[in-house]
């Protein structure tokens, strides 16, 4: 003791020793620091230096996540309505070749009057994007400019095509794009239903022939169309020429004149290659074409005629000139404007045929080409109609989706914590800690004695017997029972004499005997085995429950142990 007691006198030296030279104080210095007044109060200086840098880095660290979990929609609602509210611009995605600048058309154009149009502009090949349920979506796009790779992630709020998401002659399927835009529910010009319908022309022709049955042939002169979903039935046509039309292609390509039943054969056989529909028609000895457009509410309509005596006047060289626009013209881009819930832009291409009648065989929409002298000024349009549509659609405060909170983990860990109560009433913790503690083997073994006994106190024996009826019969509280049997009722034999008499014959009571020894023991052999039991459960067991019982009612048991101990020892040796 005194060995241990002369260091501590020398314990005022080293704080002037470290307070001179802090770096060179020993481990037992630092280790004596705490229960002194002074080191610590000299201590606090460096730590508060350590916590302003600490602090800056986490909240750069802090930046950080909220940034990458904006990206990928995990952020609050509120914080998204408060940094989206903060934004004092619009983004408008125009999808659309490169040769037209969009920037330079929505420049100095306001949403509400106070909200300035930030224009991206890129081709459905450079376009990607990722879009969630509740509303989160992020558009990635990969665009070259000035020969450098220009890569930029953004979140748009309207979108304008003018530009085809679907052709088969340049094997360009981008209606993967028109369905991620749709699932993240931004607004567009044309509607996102009208695009995905525009995929396929003979589905667009059908809306036509419903169009046609409606006000008839004098009012909407349709050409006669036939449809072949394979080669199969492409056998022969009443009359030729035809013009056969093989899937889905813009700009006269897939189209051929056929003369007569052989060459019609050999298209056929064509189509049975390509694996897809076609649609014949008869063909019409044209003297012009004519495209009516409908831009808003802005009308024109055109006259092309072939100049270099090709059959598609679309090819080769041709004269364009603009034409008055007639009622007649006008009925034709009103009804056609309303197909597939309404095309804010649309045009309706007809034939004018040598015999002096009019067919019209096909409808466009927002991927139309401007052509003609008025091409700017037909831009000029489609910005005003995009301008007055993200005035109606998109709100003044952005409103977070009503799906959000589902999105959120909190019901997931409500879900994962109901069985938990469901698991703690078979546990059973009684007052004492015998439930949860002991496993089954050693519940048997207060059972089979506990169920004849009534000479024990109340206090002491009638807790645990009346919440065995609420303890749930296993499989295992069979298997420890001839175990329990033979010692347990020994010494209850032994405990249950005093009781009665309270001083025993000497004759009960000659040197002790190995029986009750063994009932000590097996009370402190039986904790290992709990412990181990413990250790298997909190292994394989991963509910709340399994943590907290070994923390606090392992002491209750042990507790319980003596005291059944005491008792037992006080019964044998009373005397």
């Amino acid at each position: 003791m005194t060995d241990l007691q002369r260091p501590e006198p020398q314990q005022p030296p080293p704080p002037p020793s470290a307070s001179s030279a802090p770096a060179s104080a020993s481990p037992a210095a630092e280790r004596r620091q705490p229960p002194q007044s002074a080191p610590p109060q000299q201590q606090q200086p460096p730590p508060q230096q350590q916590q302003s840098t600490g602090s800056s880095f986490f909240s750069s660290l802090s930046n950080a996540v909220k940034q990458t979990a904006a990206s990928a929609g995990l952020v609050d609602p509120a914080s998204a309505v408060s940094s989206a509210a903060g934004r004092k611009f619009k983004l408008l995605l125009v999808i659309d070749e490169p040769h037209t600048d969009w920037a330079k058309a929505f420049r100095g154009k306001k949403v509400h009057g106070e909200y300035d149009i930030k224009v991206e502009q890129a081709e459905f090949s450079e376009i990607n994007l990722i879009a969630h349920a509740d509303g989160n979506y992020a558009v990635d796009i990969q665009v070259f400019r000035n020969g450098t790779k220009v890569v930029r992630s953004f979140r748009p709020d309207f979108v304008l095509v003018r530009q085809h998401s679907f052709s088969m002659a340049e094997n360009e399927d981008f209606r993967n794009l028109i369905i991620g835009m749709q699932y993240a529910g931004i607004p567009s010009v044309n509607s996102l239903e009208s695009i995905y319908n525009f995929c396929d022309k003979p589905w667009v022709f059908a809306q036509l022939v419903s169009v046609y049955k409606t006000l008839g042939p004098e009012k909407f002169p349709l050409i006669e169309q036939t449809f072949y979903p394979n080669h199969k039935e492409m056998l022969t046509m009443p009359t030729f020429p035809v013009v056969v039309k093989i899937g889905h292609a813009h700009s006269g390509m897939g189209k051929i004149k056929v003369d007569n039943h052989y060459d019609f054969q050999d298209i056929a056989s064509v189509v049975a290659l390509t694996q897809t529909y076609a649609t014949t028609e008869p063909f019409i000895d044209s003297k012009y074409d004519i495209r009516i457009q409908k831009i808003g509410s802005n009308y024109k309509a055109y006259m092309r005629t072939s100049i270099s005596g090709n059959w598609k006047t679309n090819t080769g060289s041709a004269m364009l000139e603009q034409i008055a626009m007639s009622d007649k013209y006008k009925l034709w881009v009103d009804t056609c404007s309303e197909i597939f819930g309404g095309l804010d832009i649309c045009a309706v291409k007809a034939v004018h045929g040598k015999d002096g009648k009019d067919y019209i065989f096909e409808v466009m929409d927002c991927a139309m080409p401007l052509i003609g002298e008025h091409q700017t000024e037909d831009r000029q349009h489609i910005t005003d109609l995009v301008v007055s549509k993200m005035n109606q659609m998109l709100s003044k405060t952005p409103i977070p989706s009503p799906q959000r909170p589902t999105a959120t983990q909190q019901p997931q860990s409500g879900s994962l914590k109901e069985p938990e109560p469901n698991k703690i009433p078979p546990q059973r913790p009684p007052p004492q800690g015998w439930g949860p503690v002991q496993p089954q083997g050693m519940q048997s073994q207060s059972q089979e004695p506990l169920q004849p006994q009534r000479m024990y106190p109340p206090g002491q024996s009638a807790k645990p017997s009346t919440s065995q009826p609420q303890r749930p019969p296993g499989p295992t509280t069979q298997q420890p029972r001839p175990q329990a049997q033979g010692p347990s009722s020994t010494r209850l034999s032994k405990e249950a004499e005093p009781q009665p008499q309270p001083q025993p014959q000497p004759a009960q009571q000659p040197a002790p005997q190995p029986a009750p020894q063994p009932a000590p023991q097996q009370k402190p052999q039986s904790h290992p085995q709990l412990n181990k039991s413990q250790s298997l459960t909190n292994a394989f067991s991963f509910t709340e429950s399994s943590f907290f019982r070994s923390s606090v009612n392992e002491d209750e048991a042990k507790a319980e142990t003596i005291r059944n101990l005491r008792k037992s020892f006080a019964s044998l040796f009373s005397d």
